[in-house]
This record gives C-alpha cells, structure tokens and sequence, in this order.
C-alpha cells in the first residue's frame, strides 16, 4: 500500500522550482522574438507568455540567435503586445500508470474523455527521450498474432518490430487500426491520433477500436485543428506513454497515425524558425525528427518489454515514393501498402500483397510455412502479370500451367485475403486455411 506521505513528497517534487523570465520583443507570423531570458536556455524549452486582457499563451522555443530566443506559440498571437512578461517554464512530463489504460488524453496528459480526473503515476516520463542504446537492446522477438490472415501470413509482425502502413485517403487505414487494436495480442495498447479530423476521432473510439479494445488502450489525441506544436506533442506523448509501459516489462502494442501529419506539423515549426523548404516543401528538421521518433519504438533492453509499432504514412495522391514515405520507409521494418484499387473490387482490407514487405521474413516462419508463403506469392505475381490479358480475354486455357494454375486459384485467394471488421483468425488457422487452396488439382 502507497504510504499518504509518499504521494505528497511525489506532488511536492512536480512543483516549479524556478522561474526565470525575460520580454516579446517581436511577433512575426508565428514566430515570437523573446529577450532576457539568460544563456541557459535550450532549444526544446517551454514558455508561457502573458496576453492582455487574455490567459497566458504557451509555446515552445526553437531557435535562437545572438541573446533573442524565437519561440513558436500554441495558438493565435492576439493580445500580446511588445515588452510582455515571458516565463521560462521547467520540461513537460507525464506521470502515466496503469489506471490510464482505457482512458483518452490529449498531448499534456489532461483527460478528454469525461470520465473524471485521471490518475497519476509516481515516476515522470520526458516527452523526448532518446532511443535505447543500439548495442543494448535486445533482438525482434517472436511472431506476434495480429488477428489478420493477410498480415500472419504475408507480411509477419514481431514482437518489437516496427511497420508502416501507407495509403491514401480513404482506403481504409483507420478500420485496419481498429481491427489490429482489437485482435492483436498485446499487454497493453498505445494509440496516437495525430491531426486527425475531429468527427473521425469519435467514430475511431467508438466503431474501429470498439469498447473490447479502448479497455486495454491508452488513447492520446490532438485533432487537426490544434497548433503545430500540440500536433507534434501529442506523437511524442504517445511514444512516452509506451516507453512507460515497455520499462514496466509489458508488450506493448503502438499504433499511430499519422506520420505524415506529424511531418507537416514539424514543417510549420520550422518555417516558423527560419529554416529553408527543401523537397516538397518540407524542412530539414523534419527528416532529423522522423528518425529521432521512430527510432524510440522497438525492443526494449534486458528486463524491459517491448513496443511494437504501426505508423500510418498518408500518401499524396497514391504517390509512395513522396519524400515523407520514403523517409519512413528506409527508417522502418517492413511496410503493408493499402491500394484504393483493390477496396474498388470489393476485398478488404485492402492490402496490396506484393508491395508488401516484411523484413522479419524468413525466420519468424517455420520452414513448411515459407514454403506456402513462397508459392502463394507466386501464384498472386503470376495473376497480377496476366491480368490485363485476362481482363481482355486474350489469355487462352492450356498456353501456360502457371498461368492456369494462378487462374484456377485466384479467387479462393482472394476470399482468403478479404476479412471482416470483427472476425478474427489465427496464424495457424490462416497457413490451415491456405494449405488446400495451393494443393494440386
């Protein structure tokens, strides 16, 4: 039992110990200009600016130059004029603890969900952390059951691994998270909803992640109407809460979207700092943040658990060679391409088997498994090569046995790829499943 006293030396430890201000100097665009604030401020430091007539305005600072910090502000500049008070504030930490799973929080920790206040752990976690050490953490574990025959059998998550999902919009990639946060086997649930539409975030809660699933989530929200800066938290605040967790020894399970969202977050904050657009319009920070995020998903060390992850990569116009997807792709383990075409004809979800990857192949496969996996592949490859013709009825029956082969089973593949939003299937029910449909005829 927690003695009464620990938890008050605990809120004790939370409160400021400093305070350390200076003055706005200027405000440009979405840049504030700040003096006196002391050389030992660094980028990353929160500020909390006084407005007239207006609560206080908090931001964050991203650069400086000579002794002027420039800060970017969470939300409009209205009622602030020159000479006005800015305090340095001391780093933002969440307290997390079990009694967050089945809650919804925004970027600060503070609950949206309107179920009463929410718990607080006794040890605080930093927003930015670094990745554990490279040589120091443990290898990708064992296949892990995500509940979904084309992913168990195709495209292999492991225990630790981190994936991307890419598609465009509308092509399913929020019912693909749902049905993995509901199916897949995991201690504990991390989602991230970063600059998502604020209509969809209830339908999400509500319809995809359905109530099986938000009992064992923890749910970090900032919609796409909030500043850049809440935006960008709120994807660090989702890894921070599954650092917490994977430290405890739990498995957990992360699910974030999107990248892309956090990217134009990133874009704004920097072009508020002064950086130049570079490809598509995108900063450099961006392609140093990208890294510094993703890389903090994975393995844990000895003794610790692990997070396995699945960020969402939303592509412009189908365009998967963008400079965000091809960042993220080079960064993670494999990635799962959803193709509007295939969702047209009526299969979801909608996952383009042969421009999915998973790099845990071949080992988290038994050797009869890979097998399978290889002559499905096959079979689909040969199909997709043929198709036109097909389609145009200039392929004739007997020209080639693999051809005729791939014809003869297409559509019982395709009954085996296509899944409903609450049926479940097991690894070892998908490969049963698959075995008679390559047998030959």
């Amino acid at each position: 039992m927690v003695s009464p006293l620990g938890d008050v030396a605990a809120q004790l430890a939370r409160l400021p110990r400093w305070q350390r201000f200076g003055t706005l100097s200027a405000v440009r665009g979405a840049a504030l200009s700040a003096t006196g604030l002391g050389e030992t401020l660094a980028v990353g430091d929160r500020v909390r600016v006084q407005r007239a007539g207006r609560e206080a305005l908090h931001g964050e600072i991203v650069a400086f130059q000579d002794r002027t910090a420039i800060a970017v502000p969470e939300g409009g500049t209205e009622g602030l004029g020159p000479g006005a008070r800015l305090w340095l504030e001391e780093p933002l930490e969440l307290y997390p603890c079990e009694a967050w799973m089945g809650r919804v929080i925004d970027s600060l920790g503070r609950p949206l969900d309107g179920l009463g206040a929410l718990p607080q752990g006794r040890q605080g976690v930093r927003l930015r952390q670094p990745p554990p050490p490279a040589m120091r953490r443990r290898l990708v574990g064992g296949r892990l059951e995500t509940g979904l025959r084309a992913l168990d059998i195709f495209t292999p998550l492991c225990r630790g691994q981190r994936m991307g999902v890419f598609a465009a919009s509308g092509v399913g990639k929020s019912t693909l998270m749902g049905m993995l946060a509901r199916f897949v086997e995991a201690d504990v649930i991390v989602v991230g909803l970063v600059g998502e539409r604020g209509r969809e975030v209830r339908e999400f809660l509500d319809h995809a992640l359905g109530e099986a699933g938000r009992r064992r989530s923890v749910v970090v929200v900032s919609t796409s109407d909030q500043p850049a800066l809440a935006r960008r938290r709120a994807a660090q605040a989702t890894l921070a809460v599954a650092e917490h967790f994977r430290a405890a020894g739990r498995q957990v399970f992360l699910l974030l979207d999107s990248i892309t969202r956090l990217a134009q977050a990133q874009r704004e904050i920097g072009l508020a700092a002064g950086e130049p657009a570079t490809a598509r319009s995108f900063t450099p920070s961006v392609f140093t943040e990208l890294p510094a995020l993703l890389e903090r998903a994975g393995p844990g060390m000895e003794g610790e658990g692990d997070i396995t992850a699945v960020f969402t990569v939303l592509v412009d116009g189908d365009d998967h060679d963008e400079p965000i997807a091809d960042a993220v792709r080079g960064i993670l383990d494999g990635h799962i391409v959803l193709d509007r075409r295939i969702g047209e004809r009526g299969r979801w979800p909608a996952i383009d088997i042969l421009r999915s990857v998973s790099r845990s192949l071949p080992r988290c496969h038994t050797p009869a498994e890979n097998a399978l996996l290889a002559q499905a592949r096959r079979l689909l490859a040969c199909h997709a090569d043929m198709a036109e013709m097909i389609r145009l009825g200039a392929y004739r029956g007997g020209s080639d046995p693999e051809v005729d082969a791939a014809i003869d089973r297409h559509p019982a593949l395709e009954a085996l790829l296509g899944q409903g939003i609450d049926e479940r299937s097991t690894a070892a029910e998908a490969f049963a499943r698959l075995e008679p449909i390559l047998q030959p005829r």
